[in-house]
């Protein structure tokens, strides 16, 4: 087959001369007879079908200039479309006419009638070829550069104004919207005024193509904060909604919801207020379930942003929204939805959907309590909880809605808010406020009717008798809403959910005078006091997670916490329905640990880096402590006491005896559930049990040292001496003339060691110092005719304080050498040898004296907590005494003490039987070996 002959359109240089000829004289030219065509129509066609849509040909195309004679001849199509026709429709306007007028690089487009006639049928389809070629060139970077820079814009708006043909309209659209993607065109097409001839093309147009080239640029004419809302003033908004509610084309569609997307981001009010009255939130509900994934989630996307502005909110529910972004929440948190970005937007959209009471509802009925608890209990949501325990705040007077939160789990959440590191909350505009008090459009008005409103709202639910009972100085605008009972107010505007501020309370209050702050944990505190004030909230407040969030945020707040998280706590110690839950979460326990001792959970058992124990703090957790006790004392609470140490569950039972020393200051009541009904020997058999709570021991020690002192004034302590006075001050040595060069008097006998030393000694001293020696040596042993008597199993550091002690030395000192340092152990010492040693050979004044050896330097001034257990493993009854003296001692801290009986039961193992009676003797001041009560 033969090659296609070539023609002249073929070549570049052609097309491209064709195209200056014509900039430069004109738009007419005679038609070649052949084709029934002009050159400049031919060069058009083939720059646009075969040169530009070739590889490279964009680029080619711009480097050989054909961007400024393709400008000149639409700036000439622009003159000649704007000029008044005078001649018949096939006439083309003359050359002097379109060379007498340039356009300007930029400004606005020269307003002319928009009635104007159709341009010819020549002109018109050099204006199609010439527009498409434009839209196809600036398609690239760098031909929408040189575009700007030979002032092309304004052409293009001219053409727009001018010629209303929908092809060129079509064309004209796709060319800025594409120069569009550029923000310094972008720029100077807003300048140009485009966006109400492209928003006056929306309403004119009936073509779908034409539609879709519209909608498209004055979506990316909206590429800032500024544009956007620009475009949303000249309204450029409500005829896209206009077009979504008429159902038109698929393609359409799409292209409107993804303008719409663009045009609702940091949704303006305009934006708001257009799309409803264009009839826009019907259609976007329903598209939201539109089975093209691209429109769907554009749509939801769009209903999100639109919570931003509290005037449409309660129409958007009204319309079904609330729904949507609720089941869209949960079906991207779910276990194949997207990832935590996604989900932001829809996060802070339901939100700001809890600010209104039509919406709270419908969330609530919608699930959205259970899922917004999830997202709470989320790490990985971490940045949004304070939005979220700010937007929790709206149902503070939903009482079913709050049933529901704390079946869910929120107080200990909320609690974990107290003293979690969480992010910032992010600030709202006053755009975003609550609708349910919409603000008077007047400025001067404003504050007035907001506030009339807020005021027969609040006599008609009852918070306010009447209109005096309100100062009108109070606006719910203006600080953030106390607590119902302190006083009333039902209003929760977003503005009172932001950063710290002062409280100010009306002025007819009682509290009026009292400045309440009110940072990120102002929403948190508010829940959890709106929780406090049922009639039983023991079950939600009074347990370790949320008494551990409340005193964290009490102790380590950087400056004077709350007040309204001090009410919380004094109204739970002085709800007697919260008593027992006190007792048995040992909150009682843990609440003079804290704040009265200084030692927190975190604390236990290493210390931690924290300020200083203020004074304030140890009030605080002294007046609990005697709220507490006043209900304790009461008949009810005795009651209760009495009923959880006999009829309680074993925890429960242990839980109440470690618990009644700090609440109970009555001797009868104390006395009688401590000593006859067992409370003690309970607390002491549970202390080698496993711990249920992680600072018990602490709390045990504490509690056996607040019993001590509550004993000791009633009871005659027979507490020996821990150490002997003889060891103050040595006795003369008796032992030692025997050792040297010429002892006296003369040993007649040694004692033979397993290391070969001989060690000498006097035959009856030894014989009298004990009955296993004295049968040894003078009775009809072979060893009473020996001058070399061996001792077996026996080192020279332990035979030491032996040889002394049977030749009479007394407190010599002889008895500290085989004891070991602080630090070292004294389990395999020659100090435990020689107590074995000693008891082995019958001599207990020689085991007491050691004993007291090894108490004076382990449990002496240079001993630590960690000696007490070291001492104890020796097994040794008095030992154990003087351990559990050193344990509860009232010198001790209450830190060491703690350390010392973890030490004690470690060393205790399973026989708890030791430790227990040598603690039960040292609390109720008896010598260890008498009778104790049972």
């Amino acid at each position: 087959m033969a090659a296609a002959k070539p023609t002249l359109t073929d070549s570049l240089s052609f097309c491209l001369a064709q195209l200056a000829a014509a900039a430069g004289e004109g738009l007419g030219g005679e038609k070649d007879p052949a084709t029934n065509e002009t050159p400049l129509g031919r060069a058009l066609l083939a720059l646009r079908t075969r040169h530009i849509k070739a590889a490279g040909g964009i680029e080619r195309f711009r480097a050989r200039g054909g961007l400024r004679p393709l400008l000149a001849l639409l700036r000439r199509a622009a003159a000649a479309g704007s000029a008044p026709s005078q001649a018949g429709p096939g006439s083309a306007p003359s050359a002097a006419s379109a060379a007498s007028s340039p356009a300007p690089a930029s400004g606005p487009a020269p307003s002319v009638p928009s009635s104007a006639p159709s341009p010819p049928v020549r002109l018109r389809k050099t204006l199609d070829l010439a527009l498409s070629i434009l839209a196809d060139c600036c398609t690239e970077g760098a031909c929408r550069a040189e575009v700007r820079r030979l002032g092309g814009i304004l052409p293009l708006v001219t053409i727009l104004q001018c010629m209303k043909t929908d092809s060129i309209q079509n064309r004209t659209a796709r060319a800025l919207g594409n120069l569009a993607m550029e923000p310094e065109s972008c720029g100077d097409i807003h300048c140009a005024g485009a966006v109400p001839l492209l928003v006056e093309s929306l309403t004119a147009c009936q073509d779908s193509q034409c539609l879709q080239s519209v909608v498209r640029a004055l979506r990316n004419l909206a590429d800032s904060p500024q544009h956007r809302l620009a475009l949303a003033q000249q309204g450029a908004v409500r005829p896209l909604a206009e077009l979504l509610a008429t159902a038109p084309d698929a393609a359409l569609t799409s292209a409107l919801v993804r303008a719409l997307l663009e045009l609702s981001r940091g949704c303006s009010r305009a934006c708001a207020e257009q799309l409803s009255l264009g009839g826009g939130l019907g259609p976007l509900v329903s598209l939201a379930s539109h089975p093209k994934r691209v429109v769907r989630e554009g749509t939801i996307l769009i209903l999100a942003n639109l919570c931003a502005q509290g005037l449409i909110r309660p129409a958007l529910g009204n319309a079904g929204g609330v729904e949507v972004l609720v089941d869209e929440l949960r079906q991207r948190r779910g276990p194949n939805g997207a990832s935590p970005a996604s989900q932001q937007p829809l996060v802070r959209a339901v939100c700001l959907l809890c600010r209104e009471a039509i919406n709270r509802a419908r969330l609530r009925d919608a699930g959205g309590l259970d899922l917004l608890i999830g997202l709470l209990r989320d790490p990985r949501a971490s940045a949004w909880h304070p939005r979220i325990v700010a937007a929790l705040v709206g149902f503070l007077y939903d009482t079913g809605a709050l049933g529901r939160l704390q079946a869910l789990g929120l107080v200990p959440l909320l609690a974990g808010q107290l003293c979690g590191e969480a992010g910032e909350e992010e600030e709202e505009g006053r755009e975003a406020a609550s609708w349910d008090f919409p603000e008077e459009r007047t400025p001067e008005r404003a504050q007035a009717g907001s506030f009339r409103s807020l005021r027969s709202w609040l006599i008609s639910e009852g918070y306010a008798a009447g209109p005096d009972d309100i100062s009108p100085d109070w606006s719910p605008e203006q600080c953030p809403p106390p607590e119902p009972v302190e006083p009333a107010s039902p209003v929760l505007t977003p503005t009172s959910l932001r950063a710290p501020r002062t409280q100010r309370t009306p002025s007819r209050s009682p509290a009026a005078a009292i400045e309440e702050p009110w940072g990120r944990e102002g929403p948190a505190l508010l829940l959890l006091s709106r929780f406090s004030q049922a009639p039983d909230p023991s079950g939600a407040l009074v347990t370790g997670p949320a008494l551990y969030g409340l005193l964290t945020y009490v102790t380590g707040a950087p400056g004077p916490p709350s007040p309204r998280a001090l009410r919380i706590l004094s109204r739970l110690t002085c709800n007697p329905a919260c008593l027992e839950a006190f007792v048995r979460s040992y909150g009682a326990a843990l609440l003079r640990a804290w704040l009265v001792l200084g030692v927190a959970p975190d604390d236990w058992p290493a210390p931690r880096a924290r300020p200083t124990l203020h004074s304030r703090h140890r009030e605080l957790g002294e007046r609990l402590l005697q709220n507490l006790t006043v209900q304790a004392e009461s008949p009810f609470g005795v009651g209760a006491l009495t009923h959880l140490l006999l009829s309680g569950s074993p925890e429960d039972r242990v839980a109440c005896a470690l618990t009644l020393p700090f609440i109970c200051r009555k001797p009868a009541l104390w006395r009688r559930l401590l000593l006859e009904q067992g409370g003690l020997r309970l607390l002491l058999a549970a202390l080698t049990r496993p711990a249920p709570h992680p600072l018990f021991l602490f709390f045990a020690a504490d509690s056996l040292s607040c019993l001590q002192d509550l004993v000791s004034p009633t009871m005659s302590p027979a507490v020996p001496q821990a150490v002997p006075m003889e060891l103050d001050s040595p006795s003369p040595c008796l032992y030692e003339p025997l050792l040297g060069p010429a002892p006296v008097p003369a040993p007649d006998l040694h004692f033979l060691l397993d290391s070969g030393l001989q060690l000498p000694a006097q035959r009856a001293a030894s014989a009298t110092a004990s009955p296993f020696f004295r049968a040894l040596l003078s009775g009809s042993f072979a060893e009473a005719q020996m001058d070399l008597v061996p001792l077996r199993g026996l080192s020279p550091g332990a035979a030491w304080p032996i040889l002394h002690h049977l030749h009479g030395c007394r407190g010599c000192g002889a008895a500290l050498g085989p004891v070991p340092p602080p630090g070292q152990p004294l389990l395999g010492s020659e100090a435990e040898e020689a107590l074995e040693a000693a008891g082995r050979f019958l001599l207990p004044g020689l085991e007491e004296e050691l004993e007291e050896a090894v108490g004076r330097i382990h449990l002496g001034p240079q001993g630590g907590p960690e000696s007490v257990g070291e001492v104890f493993r020796l097994g040794r009854p008095r030992l154990a005494a003087h351990c559990a003296r050193w344990t509860l001692g009232p010198e001790q801290c209450p830190r060491k003490r703690g350390l010392a009986l973890v030490g004690l039961v470690e060393a205790a193992g399973e026989e708890a039987g030791p430790l227990t009676e040598a603690l039960l003797a040292v609390v109720m001041g008896i010598e260890l070996g008498a009778r104790v009560p049972a």
